[in-house]
């Protein structure tokens, strides 16, 4: 029998508190720093609200922790089934993420994702630690790192450091892949050295 799976808001909710007290910043700082209300962020913490892409990068940039240290809860086992289904869904402004798995391996995390971009909006990222890793499965993907556009269409990858600000475009219509984040377990985004969370 599979356990029954908490949702990105009750997940975000105790790792958001988590991070936030580890790195003792107050609620009201978080709230400055991150450009997000201070009432969303309580809601949010409270395990309410609706939590986008754009939200949860934007946390992860300023509290300096991977993706997966706000959304994550599974624990490794001989063998791993996420069905797609049940994974929740993060959307943003022009992409859905489906978060399937983190992994650690020695000094590195990496987190996987299914990732549809949507075709209806860009999707920009201001940038945030780790690098990003991209594979196309079906469609045409614009991917604009730094200033720089390149076009991957199916069975192309595309990677690079996801501290630049960078934006994914479907140029014609959705655009299905996968995507991997790769994070040293003690990376930050200025690239100095943070205690890592601890589940």
């Amino acid at each position: 029998m599979e356990d029954e799976t908490p949702s990105i808001r009750d997940m975000l909710a105790v790792n958001l508190r988590a991070a936030r007290a580890a790195r003792g910043i107050s609620l009201s700082e978080l709230s400055r720093r991150s450009g997000i209300g201070k009432a969303t962020l309580s809601q949010l913490e409270s395990g309410g609200g609706n939590p986008t892409i754009e939200t949860v990068f934007s946390l992860s940039r300023v509290l300096e922790v991977a993706i997966s240290d706000l959304l994550d809860h599974r624990a490794g086992g001989a063998l791993t089934v996420v069905r797609g289904a049940d994974v929740e869904v993060l959307s943003g402004e022009g992409v859905d993420l489906r978060p399937l798995r983190r992994i650690e391996a020695g000094d590195g995390v990496f987190e996987v994702y299914d990732q549809v971009v949507r075709g209806d909006a860009p999707q920009r990222s201001q940038g945030h630690v780790g690098v990003e890793h991209t594979i196309v499965q079906t469609g045409s993907l614009l991917v604009e790192v730094a200033g720089r556009t390149v076009e991957v269409g199916p069975g192309d990858y595309v990677a690079f450091d996801a501290r630049e600000p960078h934006c994914y475009t479907a140029s014609d219509g959705p655009v299905h892949s996968v995507l991997l984040l790769q994070y040293r377990a003690d990376e930050r985004l200025d690239g100095r050295p943070h205690p890592v969370l601890k589940g």
